[in-house]
């Protein structure tokens, strides 16, 4: 009990060898395959209102109303006592452009061009990417790589801002929504189960241990009939 009362609630005692992330995607229904067949709606509709559901709390009015406006390319440090509420950065919707749900309510799915969003696991403290932010980018992971012809990124070239860290824990980053990365996969093989792998590059990161699929890096497969 003594033990207990010299430990925070708010951020960790150690903090000096921080983990790099873990990542995950969403939609997220029932595993990692995605598997739809574009000309039959009641197989694409559950992964959209996935993602209608998932970016309800980044719709723009309700950012704009919760969180500021931050200065780009660089973190935003955050002084002060553990237990101060902290601000938190917008991440608006239409950052995502054609994978924002706004233009295309179907967020690509009804087209056979799927968007999938990467969210990076929260960690407190944490400074991604030691002041370069940190990419995405996406491969076939075993088979044909002709399978994957192109891949868009959102925002921008598919980055994670630093104003977006660190991360300073739910009980005092109260109003904090974690980055995004859309990856709309605008030509990819038809009729063909397509696994592939979208991976974290930065420096910090690790991408490349078998023992942890999910840890920098995350597979999935991608089914897209006619």
């Amino acid at each position: 009990y003594v033990m207990l009362l010299t430990l925070s609630p708010y951020t960790p005692r150690f903090r000096d060898r921080v983990s790099p992330p873990g990542v995950m995607i969403r939609p997220y229904l029932n595993g990692f395959t995605i598997a739809f067949n574009v000309s039959q709606p009641n197989t694409w509709q559950p992964y959209v209102d996935n993602m209608h559901h998932f970016l309800a709390a980044y719709d723009d009015k309700v950012q704009e109303e919760k969180n500021i406006e931050c200065v780009p390319g660089q973190y935003f440090i955050q002084g002060g006592n553990d237990s101060e509420e902290k601000k938190a950065c917008q991440f608006k919707r239409s950052l995502l452009q054609n994978c924002s749900g706004i233009e295309d309510p179907t967020f690509g799915y009804s087209k056979g061009q799927p968007c999938i969003l990467l969210k990076m696991n929260r960690i407190i403290g944490y400074r991604p990417g030691a002041g370069v932010p940190v990419s995405v980018d996406c491969k076939v992971q075993k088979g044909n790589e002709s399978h994957l012809r192109s891949v868009d990124f959102y925002p921008g070239n598919g980055t994670f801002d630093l104003m977006y860290y660190p991360y300073y824990g739910k009980f005092t980053h109260v109003n904090y929504t974690s980055p995004l990365v859309a990856m709309h996969f605008t030509d990819v093989q038809k009729n063909y189960l397509v696994p592939i792998q979208c991976s974290l590059n930065g420096k910090g990161i690790i991408n490349d241990l078998n023992s942890d699929r999910f840890l920098g890096r995350i597979i999935f497969t991608l089914s897209i009939g006619k």
